[in-house]
């Protein structure tokens, strides 16, 4: 991914990515674009072995405000069960193991699997994003892995010889995390997803992930579940070069329907399921907050964060439209509404309150504060990403 535990930014992929009020911007509506089916056709000998679409059910963290969601996998023979966050934002798979003495998470045992083949390679990796909603500091959200390969299942489905990683340490900050480990799910096919697609699952998953207030949260493998969004998906393609990163060209921001020069500008936004928060660039976010309240003012405690007084946020208008454009060539727009401002006091002082967007220079990133309002189709075969508005959010 592209983030911490939660929000995988693996830092050694992340992209080297006075308010003037320039014009009143309409809320663009949205064009539907019909969901093209992906069966074989008749004569084809993928028909014949094709694997029907799986929903996994998913979990939410939710300390004050939505975190990650999470749901389970098997790894080894006999299975043992781990949870795992499916993270748009990486590719690899990687959880705690018996290896790892001071992990608190349910652990791997891989002397007990029968079809674990040792890799024998270690390796770290520190991330950009962590759990929660504060910035990264350092190197405070770093793991030690160990490689290796097993049969890993989800979803009713299974594989032999998936590769993987066993942690072998993590740093404290992943202690919070009531999941084991990380999926990467990115725009690339790899690991489990790549060998469920040769064992002829189509090739793209769906997310619809919920408030807590809403639950039933899910990811479906390999389809769609209608009964989970309302309308026909809009498709946007993931531009050239994209590689195994799920992002889509913007030509601009609004709030509260305004824009400034700094917002009317295009930018590439990556869209990761294991982030919880939305980061830009301090210029860009210093103009988004200038629309909602001068007194939204960055915490020189917590470096990347902003904040105001829990008393006025929840009467603030802050509803951040980020335009993107369809297959058809047609502007749409996915929204942040007013109720993800807030993301809870900061523990240093309470009365102060955190607000969603963080400052972080070199990258542009929506997570779970825009993906909860939207049932999102993630099309790896296609290279494309559709939305459609998620029942009972």
């Amino acid at each position: 991914m592209l983030k911490g535990f939660i929000s995988l930014v693996v830092l050694s992929a992340c992209y080297a990515n006075a308010v003037e009020v320039v014009a009143n911007a309409g809320t663009v509506a949205p064009h539907t674009i019909a969901l093209q089916s992906r069966r074989s056709p008749k004569e084809s000998p993928l028909r014949r072995r094709a694997l029907s679409p799986s929903n996994v059910p998913l979990a939410d963290f939710f300390l004050g405000t939505d975190l990650q969601w999470f749901g389970n996998i098997t790894v080894g023979t006999p299975p043992q069960e781990i949870t795992v966050v499916f993270d748009t934002g990486s590719s690899s798979l990687e959880f705690a193991s018996t290896l790892c003495t001071t992990c608190p998470q349910v652990k791997f045992d891989s002397s007990k699997s029968s079809t674990f083949v040792d890799g024998g390679r270690t390796s770290s990796i520190t991330f950009a994003t962590g759990v929660g909603v504060d910035p990264v500091i350092g190197a405070n959200y770093k793991l030690t892995l160990r490689s290796g390969r097993d049969t890993v299942g989800v979803g009713g489905f299974s594989a032999p010889g998936v590769s993987l990683f066993l942690i072998t340490a993590q740093t404290p900050k992943f202690n919070i995390d009531p999941f084991s480990g990380i999926q990467g799910m990115g725009a690339t096919a790899q690991g489990i997803f790549a060998a469920l697609i040769n064992q002829g699952l189509p090739s793209l998953f769906s997310l619809y992930v919920t408030p807590q207030a809403v639950g039933k949260a899910e990811l479906t493998l390999g389809g769609t579940d209608s009964t989970k969004f309302t309308g026909t998906p809009i498709f946007a393609s993931l531009p050239s070069g994209s590689g195994n990163t799920w992002q889509l060209a913007s030509p601009g921001i609004s709030v509260n329907g305004k824009t400034t020069t700094v917002l009317n500008t295009a930018r590439t936004i990556i869209f990761d399921s294991g982030t919880s928060n939305v980061l830009f660039s301090t210029n860009t976010a210093n103009a988004i907050y200038a629309l909602i309240s001068p007194d939204i003012k960055p915490n020189p405690n917590e470096a990347g964060t902003y904040g105001i007084a829990c008393n006025r946020i929840s009467s603030l208008p802050a509803v951040i439209d980020i335009t993107f454009t369809s297959q058809s060539g047609k502007p749409f727009n996915l929204t942040i509404p007013s109720s993800e401002l807030s993301v809870g006091p900061f523990a240093s002082d309470p009365t102060l309150c955190q607000t969603l967007i963080n400052a972080f220079d070199g990258l542009e990133l929506v997570g779970g504060s825009l993906l909860k309002h939207y049932y999102s189709i993630w099309d790896v075969g296609g290279k494309r990403m559709g939305f459609a508005p998620a029942v009972g959010v």
